[in-house]
């Protein structure tokens, strides 16, 4: 997630790079200020760490007691100068910070262009001055333009707006994407995240969806885009720093996972267009590779496209790729990083470019190793992950995977249109039904404090459950540290089984999908011989509720979506079996964020 950050106070200059210093945390790749000196709009901008920004900057242009600034994580063009914000119009009058992800850009972009107007990015954010230029060109005030131009953009937005024809003014505006300000005695502030104004101020309000919010000395206006003025609701803000950067939450790992709703949210919006070029690629023989939970991604996928759109795809552990001796000409490979950096999985795309397969990345940060080694690539919208674990950015690789395979499908046929609008449909629905899940996290709590002293745990689940067993087992013994195998279910008989004894833990993946009858018997098997079962099941499945010990409900939808839903419960079990046990979840032992060696 991108950062963003303004203020209207004396001492802006050192105040905008105070600021953005403070949602550092967020993660970025460049950093930009703009600033308003009488009746010039000064620009400064540039890829890298914010210390370094700042070590090249001419503080003799940095004046002025107004102004805007940004950190960007990639989404749309490759971490640089150009790609940084603030983003101007043609006239330079106009500088923008956008956080946010937009559907439509591409459309836009081409019609401006056809009207002359001149781009110097590759990002999606740089529509937004020159549209707000071409609106004020018709003769609408900044407001207005800015308004017209919020109608016009589809997509998540929390912008901050500053220009020489009003230059008394911050505008802002958010959709989707958060937005905060407050007003103290030395200025009014706007900011993605609290720490970032917390020095200045403690008198806070989140901005409101889909509302316009104006920022003068010592005023903040609040409207809506029909022009209905609201008042400002402020809370104290009571945090200190290091809770302020967690969102209030104790820990990075459950203010992740409770921002799963947003990151599919984002994620569903990837254009078409990159969608379409991955799609056109694969063909041949297909492979799917990845390490750790990134393979678990590449093992559900493989299931689903072989029932969603009867095409084969293999899972290959990035590691065990090049020593599978698979045959690569004319083939494709599906390399899946959550970080575009992991050494395995490099290794395994750099030997299948030599052997001449072409290459599609699924990664979470753009201009990664990864990213640059494709052919195409699939930007996750995850934003920053800071938590060892894996949580949101597993989901998303499952949603843009799932949206490869609706295209693929639709491009060879093997779904038509009416099939593949209804399972897109049902895919948009996801976002709530996560929401769902998380507001019964207390019930997951309950059940972790009564399984917290286990040392002892399988996971176990029949097709595409196996993956989702697999990561739920993965998360539960790598912050909470208690043994945990993931298995598939119909395998247990053959050798598990003898480990299982009275209250030994077996957690089943079992929602009401075409393996749900035959796991049945796997569940009786193990109660058998004195297994604890908590089952992940389908609201309202009365049979599965009657055998299992414990059980979570998720919400009843299609198949295609169970691998992603369930596994929210079974990473709040992991999160909080760890705390009770006296664990930090964000700093598992012996594990990396980014694994960078073979």
């Amino acid at each position: 997630m991108c950062g963003i950050f303004g203020c209207l106070c004396e001492g802006a200059p050192s105040i905008l790079l105070q600021g953005l210093k403070r949602l550092e945390y967020r993660g970025y790749d460049s950093v930009g200020i703009a600033l308003i000196n009488g009746k010039d709009l000064v620009v400064e901008k540039n890829k890298g760490k914010i210390d370094e920004f700042i070590s090249g900057l001419d503080e003799a242009r940095l004046k002025g007691e107004i102004g805007v600034g940004h950190t960007r994580w990639a989404t749309h063009g490759a971490p640089s100068k150009e790609n940084a914000h603030p983003h101007l119009d043609c006239s330079k009058r106009i500088a923008v910070v956008h956080n946010g992800v937009l559907e439509n850009f591409l459309q836009i972009k081409e019609e401006l262009v056809r009207r002359g107007h001149t781009f110097s990015s590759r990002t999606d954010s740089e529509v937004i001055p020159h549209l707000i230029e071409e609106y004020m060109n018709e003769g609408l005030t900044l407001k207005d333009a800015l308004i017209k131009s919020m109608e016009r953009v589809k997509g998540s937005a929390a912008i901050a707006v500053i220009s020489t024809v009003e230059p008394n003014k911050i505008f802002c505006y958010r959709r989707e994407s958060p937005l905060i300000v407050g007003i103290g005695d030395n200025g009014v502030f706007c900011a993605s995240d609290i720490p970032a104004i917390m020095p200045y101020t403690r008198r806070v309000m989140v901005v409101p969806e889909d509302r316009l919010v104006i920022l003068e000395r010592g005023s903040i206006h609040v409207e809506d885009l029909k022009g209905v003025t609201y008042e400002t609701e402020f809370t104290e803000i009571t945090w200190d720093l290091e809770l302020a950067e967690k969102g209030g939450y104790p820990h990075f790992m459950i203010k992740e996972i409770f921002e799963q709703p947003r990151a599919i949210r984002d994620t569903l919006k990837i254009p078409t267009v990159f969608l379409d070029k991955a799609a056109r690629l694969m063909r041949g023989r297909i492979y799917l590779i990845g390490s750790g939970t990134s393979y678990h991604a590449c093992l559900s996928t493989s299931y689903t496209a072989s029932a969603l759109i009867d095409m084969e795809m293999r899972p290959v552990i990035s590691s065990e790729f090049a020593d599978a001796l698979l045959s690569l000409e004319d083939s494709t490979v599906i390399a899946v990083s959550q970080s575009g950096e992991t050494a395995d999985t490099l290794n395994a795309v750099k030997h299948a470019k030599s052997k001449g397969a072409r290459i599609v990345g699924i990664t979470n940060t753009l201009g990664s190793s990864i990213t640059t080694l494709s052919d195409a690539y699939i930007c996750t919208q995850s934003g920053p992950e800071i938590g060892v674990a894996a949580t949101k950015t597993f989901l998303t690789q499952l949603v843009a995977l799932d949206l490869l395979l609706l295209r693929l499908g639709l491009i060879s046929g093997k779904l038509s249109e009416p099939e593949h609008d209804l399972i897109t449909k049902e895919l948009s629905n996801l976002p709530g039904m996560v929401e769902q899940i998380l507001s019964r996290s207390n019930r997951v709590k309950d059940l972790a404090l009564k399984y917290s002293t286990k040392e002892n745990a399988f996971f176990l689940g029949r097709g595409a459950n196996v993956a989702t067993a697999l990561e739920g087992a993965l998360k539960l013994k790598e912050i909470s540290y208690i043994h945990a195998e993931g298995y598939p279910a119909g395998e247990s008989k053959h050798g598990p089984i003898s480990l299982v004894e009275p209250n030994f833990l077996c957690v089943f993946i079992a929602p009401r999908d075409r393996t749900r009858d035959r796991i049945i018997g796997n569940i009786m098997e193990m109660k058998a011989r004195g297994a604890e079962v908590f089952s992940v099941i389908t609201e309202g499945d009365k049979e599965l509720k009657e055998i299992s010990d414990e059980y979570f409900e998720v919400p009843i939808s299609s198949e295609i979506l169970y691998p992603i839903l369930c596994t929210v419960p079974l990473q709040l079990l992991a999160y909080y079996a760890a705390t009770f046990r006296g664990f930090d979840p964000d700093k598992p032992r012996n594990l990396a964020k980014s694994v960078t060696v073979l």
